[in-house]
C-alpha cells in the first residue's frame, strides 16, 4: 500500500516537472554597443497539441502581459517596442524548443530582466517566471583583492564577457611599464552557455605604487569599439618614514613646536615620546608637540613613534636647553691649621657647561676648569692662605659666584718690630707678634724676677691687638741717669702665647741716634783713639761694676 502510494507521489512530480519549463541563464552581460545571445529552451506538456504552430514572445522587465512589459521579440509580427526595432533576433528553432534570442547593439537600457512567453494556440499560453537578467556594461571589470599589502603578491583579473558571436574581445593592461617584473595571465571562462575571458596581471606591489593607476582596456578588432576600466591601487604600507624637526637648541624659557610627520598606509597611530613618557597621540598623518616656558628637565631625547598595525616605525631628535649658570655650590667657610691640606669643592650647573674659575680676594688662584665641578686644593697652608675664596661660572648667556671664607690658625711668630729702645724717658719695651687666635704678650725681668701682663700691668703696660697681630709695651723709667750710660746691661724677656704654642725672646736694647757720636779722623789717628775708648771703658767698667748694677736697679722700682 505505502509502495504504491510512492510510485503516485513520484509520477506526480515528474509530470509537474514536464509541464511548463524553460531553462536560461540567470545572468548574462555584455558590453555596450556589442551584441548579446541569451541561450533558451523550454519545456510544456506533453498531452498539449500546438495549434497553428509554436511561437513565443519575449518581455522586457516583466512577465505578465496585463501589466503591457515591452515586447522584445514576437514571432507572430514584428511589431516590438521601439528601443529593440532592428535589434532582436531569434537564433533558435520553438518547434525544437529553443528559444535563443540575440540583442544586437545594445545600450545601458537593455540592462534588465528578460522573460520568455510561450504561445502554443489557443489557451496554451505560458508566461515562464524564470528570467535571465541582463548586464550591459560600459567597462571591463577588474576583480582587486580586499586587501593589497606591500610586498605580497597580488593578482589583478580583469573579465570582459565573450557572448557576442560576431565579436571577440581582446584585453590589454596598462600602465604596467614601472610595475616590478608583471607577469600576464589569459583564461577562458564558460558557464552555463556564457563566456568570459580574463587577463590576470601578477606583480608585488612597493609602497611607492600606493595610489598608482593601473588600467584594463578590451577592444573588438575590426571595429572601433574601445573600453577601459583605470583603478587606483590602495596598498597597505608599514611606516615608510617618520620626519621630525632636526636637533636643535633653545633657551630656557621659551617655547618650541615639535612636528612628526609619518608616510604609512594606512594613516599610523603617532606617538611623541620624552623617555618613557607619552606626551601626545593621535591618528594622523602627522602631529605637533608644543612645548612653552620650557625649563633644563625638559631637555632631552624626544621620540616619535608610528604605528598602522602593518609595522611600526620611530626617529628621535634631541631638544637641548641653554641656560646660565646656576648659583654655585661651595663649601661652607672653613677653619684650618697652619700646614694641613684644604680641599674646597665648586657645583653648578649651566648649559652649555660653564666654566668655573676660582678667585682668592679677587686674584686668580688655580685653574680655570670647563666642567660643573671644580675641587680646589690648597696643600701645607699658610697664614696667607686666609682669606674669602670664590667661584666664577661663566657660560655664553650669563655668570654667577658664591665665595666662602678660609681662616688659617697658626702659632704665634715674633716681628722684627719687637726691641727695648732708650728714649729720653728711661727704656721702652715694644713687643710684636702675630697668630691666630691672637697671642697674649707679656714681660719678663729676670733680674727682678717680675711678670709683666694685663693682670700685672705695673711699668705702663700697654697693649692692643690689630686683626692676627697683637703689640705689648712698657716703659722702664730713668730713676739716676745710670741707665742711659750703662744701659747695655738691661734684660727684658718678651712672652708670646695663643693655643698652638708659646715663644719668648730677649728684647735687644737699643739707644736713640742723637746719644750716639761719631768721630772721623784719619786712618792712623782713627784707629788710635779707637784703641784708646776701648781700654778707658774697661777700666770705668771695672770699677764701677757694683756701683752700676746698684743703680740700675734702683731705677726699675716702679714710681
Amino acid at each position: 500500500m505505502k509502495c504504491g502510494l510512492l510510485l503516485l507521489i513520484f509520477i506526480a512530480i515528474k509530470v509537474v516537472r514536464t509541464q511548463w519549463n524553460v531553462w536560461m541563464p540567470r545572468d548574462i552581460s555584455a558590453m555596450t554597443n556589442s551584441c548579446v545571445v541569451i541561450p533558451c529552451s523550454f519545456m510544456y506538456p506533453s498531452g498539449i497539441r500546438p495549434y497553428r504552430g509554436v511561437h513565443g514572445i519575449w518581455y522586457f522587465g516583466q512577465p505578465y502581459p496585463q501589466l503591457f512589459p515591452p515586447v522584445v521579440f514576437k514571432s507572430r509580427t514584428e511589431i516590438v517596442h521601439e528601443s529593440y526595432k532592428g535589434r532582436t533576433k531569434l537564433l533558435g528553432d520553438l518547434h525544437q524548443k529553443n528559444c535563443t534570442l540575440k540583442i544586437s547593439n545594445i545600450g545601458p537600457e537593455h540592462s534588465g530582466r528578460y522573460y520568455f512567453r510561450a504561445d502554443l494556440g489557443g489557451a496554451n499560453i505560458y508566461t515562464y517566471p524564470d528570467f535571465s537578467e541582463l548586464k550591459v556594461l560600459d567597462q571591463p571589470n577588474i576583480d582587486v583583492p580586499e586587501e593589497v599589502v606591500s610586498d605580497v603578491s597580488l593578482d589583478l583579473t580583469c573579465y570582459a564577457p565573450d557572448n557576442c558571436p560576431d565579436m571577440t574581445p581582446e584585453i590589454h593592461w596598462m600602465y604596467t611599464d614601472y610595475l616590478p617584473d608583471p607577469l600576464f595571465t589569459a583564461d577562458y571562462l564558460e558557464d552555463s552557455n556564457t563566456a568570459v575571458i580574463s587577463s590576470t596581471l601578477t606583480f608585488t606591489p612597493r609602497p611607492m605604487h600606493h595610489g598608482q593607476l593601473i588600467g584594463c582596456r578590451v577592444h573588438y578588432p575590426n571595429t572601433t569599439f574601445v573600453y577601459e576600466h583605470l583603478v587606483s591601487l590602495d596598498v597597505k604600507y608599514a611606516p615608510q618614514t617618520v620626519w621630525v624637526n632636526v636637533s636643535q637648541e633653545v633657551m630656557e624659557g621659551s617655547s618650541v613646536v615639535l612636528h612628526c610627520e609619518v608616510d604609512s598606509n594606512p594613516v599610523s597611530r603617532i606617538s611623541w615620546l620624552f623617555g618613557d613618557e607619552q606626551l601626545l597621540t593621535d591618528t594622523a598623518s602627522n602631529i605637533s608637540l608644543y612645548l612653552e616656558d620650557l625649563n633644563p628637565t625638559q631637555e632631552g631625547i624626544y621620540t616619535c613613534v608610528g604605528d598602522n598595525g602593518y609595522g611600526a616605525m620611530n626617529t628621535s631628535m634631541y631638544l637641548a636647553v641653554k641656560y646660565p649658570p646656576r648659583d654655585p655650590w661651595v663649601n661652607s667657610s672653613l677653619t684650618v691649621l697652619e700646614g694641613s691640606s684644604v680641599y674646597i669643592h665648586c657645583r653648578t650647573q649651566g648649559s652649555p657647561v660653564p666654566t668655573l674659575t676660582w678667585l682668592k680676594d679677587g686674584e686668580l688662584v688655580g685653574t680655570i676648569t670647563a666642567d660643573e665641578l671644580s675641587v680646589l686644593e690648597l696643600t701645607e697652608v699658610t697664614p696667607h692662605g686666609s682669606g674669602q675664596y670664590r667661584c666664577l661660572a661663566e657660560n655664553e648667556h650669563g655668570r654667577s659666584s658664591s665665595s666662602l671664607n678660609i681662616t688659617v690658625e697658626f702659632a704665634p711668630v715674633f716681628l722684627d718690630e719687637s726691641k727695648c729702645t732708650v728714649v729720653r724717658e728711661g727704656v721702652q719695651c715694644v713687643c710684636m707678634a702675630t697668630g691666630n687666635p691672637e697671642p697674649a704678650i707679656e714681660f719678663y725681668l729676670p733680674d727682678l724676677n717680675i711678670t709683666i701682663n694685663e693682670t700685672e700691668n705695673r711699668f705702663n703696660y700697654y697693649t692692643h691687638t690689630d686683626g692676627y697681630t697683637s703689640t705689648g709695651m712698657i716703659k722702664l723709667r730713668d730713676k739716676g741717669g745710670q741707665i742711659a750710660n750703662g744701659g747695655t746691661g738691661i734684660h727684658v724677656h718678651c712672652s708670646i702665647t695663643n693655643i698652638y704654642g708659646t715663644e719668648t725672646v730677649q728684647l735687644e736694647l737699643q739707644q736713640e741716634k742723637k746719644y750716639m757720636m761719631a768721630v772721623i779722623v784719619g786712618t792712623i789717628g782713627g784707629v788710635a783713639v779707637i784703641a784708646f775708648i776701648i781700654a778707658a771703658v774697661r777700666y770705668v767698667g771695672h770699677s764701677n761694676k757694683n756701683l752700676r748694677l746698684s743703680c740700675w736697679a734702683q731705677s726699675l722700682t716702679p714710681s
